[in-house]
């Protein structure tokens, strides 16, 4: 399946893209995150972030479906 993912903060530093389409048969979103992990090299542990389904905030072990927009949200500080 296609899915659309986007990056943020750390994330996007690390993979130097804001987002990209990616071929997956990860069977939940942890597994996504893992796959993403080996690709760009990612140090972050999911314990540490945030993912978002279609622009609302998701279970990591919900199973990715074609075509959604999946956003991987690190914690991020400023003032």
């Amino acid at each position: 399946m296609l899915v659309n993912v986007l990056y943020f903060a750390s994330l996007r530093d690390a993979a130097g893209i804001s987002g990209e389409t990616l071929e997956t048969q990860a069977p939940d979103l942890r597994a996504l995150y893992a796959q993403l992990q080996a690709r760009h090299g990612f140090a972050l542990p999911v314990q540490r972030l945030r993912v978002a389904v279609d622009g609302a905030f998701a279970d990591w072990g919900a199973p990715p479906v074609h075509g959604s927009e999946i956003a991987f949200i690190p914690p991020v500080s400023g003032g």
